[in-house]
């Protein structure tokens, strides 16, 4: 049985427990994450931990959730500007790099293929419903709205730390990330125009 914090101290141990739980599983997965480090981290108990999450699964499932909900809400999504949109995500992933490692290892450990979160109609309908708006406008190119989001998405990531290539970081010279930044939002006007 899952616990609600009933005191603002168990809101704050929840919490801290959630934080330390997203750089242990960024950086080890699932698999690898250990629940003492994580415990260590948040300063307190596995007793607290398996009381508020129920097992690791469980609170690897919460760290996704919300990870998932910041990266989805961070960027104001713009379906007339889908280029300015991925410099965003670009942007973001250089100083968050942990939200693009747990999708990645919800994707290699838990959904190696199909969707990769349960409801990702209910999730994305608003950004589908305002793209298929601007292609009823003529303002980006025909095809499947959720199809020509993946994409957007998928070369936002060119430079993440998912690349098969580079993974830039943030100490870059900002000159690099400019170009990148560049070359990006013409490659996303370029696959969107109508």
């Amino acid at each position: 049985m899952v616990l609600a914090p009933s005191t603002s101290r168990g809101v704050a141990t929840r919490r801290r427990i959630l934080d330390a739980a997203v750089g242990e599983f960024a950086e080890h997965g699932i698999a690898g994450a250990r629940v003492e480090r994580i415990v260590q981290r948040a300063r307190t108990n596995k007793a607290q931990l398996y009381g508020y999450f129920g097992s690791k699964d469980g609170l690897f499932d919460e760290v996704f959730a919300e990870s998932v909900q910041q990266l989805t809400e961070v960027v104001p999504f713009d379906a007339g500007d889908l280029a300015g949109w991925a410099v965003g995500l670009y942007d973001d992933y250089l100083v968050r790099p942990e939200m693009v490692r747990l999708a990645t290892w919800a994707r290699l450990e838990r959904r190696p293929a199909g969707h990769l979160v349960d409801d990702p109609d209910h999730q994305d309908a608003p950004k589908l419903a305002a793209l298929a708006a601007a292609q009823g406008a003529g303002l980006v190119r025909a095809g499947e709205p959720a199809a020509l989001l993946s994409m957007v998405i998928a070369m936002s990531l060119a430079w993440s730390p998912v690349s098969p290539m580079y993974a830039a970081y943030p100490e870059e010279p900002e000159s690099e990330h400019a170009r990148r930044r560049e070359l990006l939002r013409d490659c996303v006007r370029a696959a969107v125009a109508p």
